[in-house]
């Protein structure tokens, strides 16, 4: 029996016609392909359209892009950016070496030195004037005791160097007439290697503390001291001169030894 369109209020049969009167009761004969109208519609249906026209219209339009654009230019185009990728990248440049290991090089017209205690057994001391090694390790004139050098103010040149032992022999007056033979304007550059305090006597005392020192009496056993002083001329007010570390069981860094100490800067020269 054909199905009868349901009045208003009630579930509509999908098999009525467009525009039948609810009410008339008139019965209709049911159309074939209606059941299957709803699953072709679905939602998962209409994206697989979608996607698959969309899929033919890229590659079409890849196909047309690529005959239109000449072969050359698209070699020139990949081996461009393989030769960005192939280039090195920009490095910093490496820092420029100063004179004695200065961070920052000295003005114009200036003097660099670095001046270096010794520490422990094996940090041996240094003093280092316009780049040139006066006294070290390499040099092999260091020794255990004071270290002294003499550079001609006027020049720039070194006069002379020499170590005093202040643990064996009796070296204390040797070194106080070494450093009144300085003639005027001299640079004189002093440093400790182990121990210069033992052996040290009044009259070389009296010598360093004449030429600007103000730790040389508060020296001690195994002290690191360092000190530039001038002579027959004044220092600058704003060189460090001077410096000492001493020995503390409870703060030494070496086993006996206090670490080592040092002082640098720039010297002006003489004006010309």
């Amino acid at each position: 029996p054909l199905p009868t369109c349901h009045f208003p209020g009630r579930t509509w049969s999908p098999q009525c016609p467009a525009g039948a009167d609810a009410g008339s009761g008139v019965r209709v004969a049911p159309v074939p392909w209606a059941s299957t109208v709803a699953p072709c519609l679905s939602p998962g249906t209409l994206k697989a359209a979608f996607f698959f026209f969309a899929s033919i219209s890229a590659w079409y339009s890849g196909y047309l892009l690529a005959e239109l654009i000449p072969e050359v230019s698209l070699t020139r185009a990949v081996y461009g950016f393989r030769n960005i990728a192939e280039k090195p990248l920009l490095k910093a440049p490496t820092p420029k070496r100063q004179k004695c290991d200065h961070w920052t090089p000295c003005p114009l017209n200036t003097y660099a030195y670095r001046l270096l205690s010794g520490g422990g057994r094996d940090k041996y001391a240094k003093i280092c004037f316009e780049d040139e090694l006066l006294i070290g390790e390499k040099t092999g004139n260091v020794g255990r005791g004071i270290n002294i050098a003499i550079v001609d103010y006027l020049t720039g040149k070194v006069r002379a160097t020499q170590y005093f032992n202040m643990v064996e022999g009796d070296n204390s007056g040797l070194m106080a007439t070494f450093i009144q033979s300085a003639p005027p304007k001299s640079l004189l550059f002093m440093v400790t290697q182990d121990d210069g305090a033992s052996g040290l006597k009044e009259d070389a005392k009296k010598v360093i503390e004449a030429l600007g020192s103000k730790q040389i009496r508060n020296i001690k056993f195994r002290s690191s001291w360092v000190f530039l002083t001038a002579k027959g001329f004044e220092l600058p007010a704003d060189i460090q001169r001077e410096n000492i570390n001493h020995s503390d069981n409870a703060r030494n860094r070496y086993s006996g030894w206090p670490a080592e100490i040092q002082i640098e800067g720039c010297i002006p020269k003489m004006p010309s």
